[in-house]
């Protein structure tokens, strides 16, 4: 595929592979590495040329055999290319990413690890996906290499994971649904998990330790941008307080505490400045459950936020994440039945003004009730959105933005079928 604009574009030299896999030898990297193997056919032509590519040529050869092992695939092994490329030599990765046209980088956490990836991306013209949940990174990205990436016809897309693909197109597809203007939404977030309970691997945990940490470094980063306010459209939406009961979800609920309300702000943003959209007020919360859970989560909750103010507690955090979060985070990770048992679910709350009602005059006159809902989140979800986000690329490039750049997902997909081919991988959308 041809990066459109581009002067250092895939189709002035023929590049080996439609995908590369980064990180595959990681813990959500084989995820990703068996998402890919499954959707292969779904690549131009029926037949996706892919490779993957990591510090040790060793793990990724395991993870191909184990791969092909459970898919009942030997043929991964002798079809799949294996290239060795680490983070701390630009060489090698500037070798890595002219072989191909879309890389999808599973190396985290992202500040650390991300910005080597996205300059070698964007000076050697491929395409990037990630699924960074870290808004600090995902900003800085856009800061420093958006202009770079525009020029080069490179789409440098992050967050296409669970953070943030279902809560960002979630917002857009409530939008196209609505008959009319709509101006707010609040998503409420739940989670189920099956007789095991549930886990999530302590990359995630080290992110989060990290980024409530830098806090501030984010609020003098988005300075920088000299950004206009959004301009609020009909009724402002109320902020709710740090915990409530709510009666839409009929559990109590936090704030949402991940990269969502960062990611959707940045995409209703573009569609007002790039195509005059009225921008959508987002509100994000997430359903901690019951009275017993809300005592945990607040005992939780206050170490958290008094150790990670500390360097020691901040590595106190990070050395015993099962301790400090009841198990529910683990360097471990969660085993096939956890997964298994384990789903997702957003409710989207909006409303607005019906097709002829100004949105300046009165409060809003209707309301809409969408849903995204799929499997586990980290390993089964994340895995399926980030590799639809780069068949996407990779299938529809006349759908994309006009120029390359440092998108959101909502930003980069609105015009593209990524919802229906969402939809079909597990990850539903529907209206209530």
């Amino acid at each position: 595929m041809a990066a459109r604009g581009s002067s250092s574009s895939s189709s002035s030299s023929p590049r080996p592979y439609q995908f590369i896999v980064f990180g595959a030898s990681g813990f959500t990297g084989r995820f990703v590495v068996q998402e890919v193997a499954r959707s292969s056919a779904e690549a131009p032509g029926g037949t996706l040329r892919w490779a993957v590519a990591g510090r040790s040529r060793d793990k990724l050869q395991d993870v191909l055999q184990d791969t092909a092992e459970q898919l009942g695939k030997p043929e991964l092994q002798s079809e799949v290319e294996i290239i060795v490329a680490d983070v701390s030599e630009p060489d090698s990765l500037a070798a890595m990413c002219k072989l191909g046209h879309v890389i999808l980088n599973c190396v985290g956490p992202y500040r650390f690890y991300g910005e080597p990836v996205v300059k070698a991306c964007v000076e050697n013209g491929a395409h990037c996906v990630d699924i960074s949940g870290e808004p600090q990174f995902l900003e800085s990205m856009q800061l420093n290499y958006d202009a770079q990436a525009a020029s080069g016809g490179v789409y440098i897309v992050g967050s296409c994971g669970f953070d943030s693909i279902p809560a960002d197109l979630g917002v857009i597809y409530t939008r196209d649904q609505f008959k009319g203007t709509l101006t707010a939404v609040e998503s409420f977030l739940t989670a189920s998990s099956g007789p095991e309970g549930a886990c999530i691997h302590d990359g995630t945990w080290q992110s989060a330790v990290y980024g409530m940490a830098d806090g501030d470094k984010l609020k003098s980063l988005r300075k920088k941008f000299n950004h206009k306010l959004l301009p609020v459209v009909g009724a402002k939406v109320k902020r709710r307080s740090a915990l409530f009961y709510s009666n839409e979800i009929q559990q109590y609920t936090v704030p949402f505490m991940g990269s969502d309300p960062s990611v959707v702000k940045r995409t209703q943003r573009f569609l007002f400045e790039e195509h005059q959209q009225t921008p959508v007020q987002y509100g994000a919360y997430a359903g901690v459950g019951g009275m017993s859970s809300v005592i945990k989560l607040l005992f939780a909750g206050f170490l958290f936020f008094i150790l990670v103010k500390f360097s020691f507690g901040r590595k106190l955090l990070i050395k015993f994440p099962e301790f400090f979060s009841f198990g529910y985070f683990s360097k471990a990770g969660p085993t096939q039945k956890q997964m298994e048992g384990s789903s997702f679910r957003f409710a989207f709350f909006g409303e607005g003004y019906t097709e002829g009602q100004d949105p300046s005059q009165g409060k809003p006159d209707a309301k809409i009730r969408t849903l995204v809902q799929g499997p586990e989140p980290g390993y089964v979800a994340t895995p399926i959105a980030m590799v639809q986000a780069a068949l996407t690329i990779l299938t529809e490039p006349e759908a994309l933005p006009k120029k390359g750049g440092v998108y959101t997902p909502g930003a980069a997909f609105a015009k593209t079928s990524i919802i229906k081919r969402l939809d079909e991988h597990g990850i539903r959308f529907s209206v209530l």
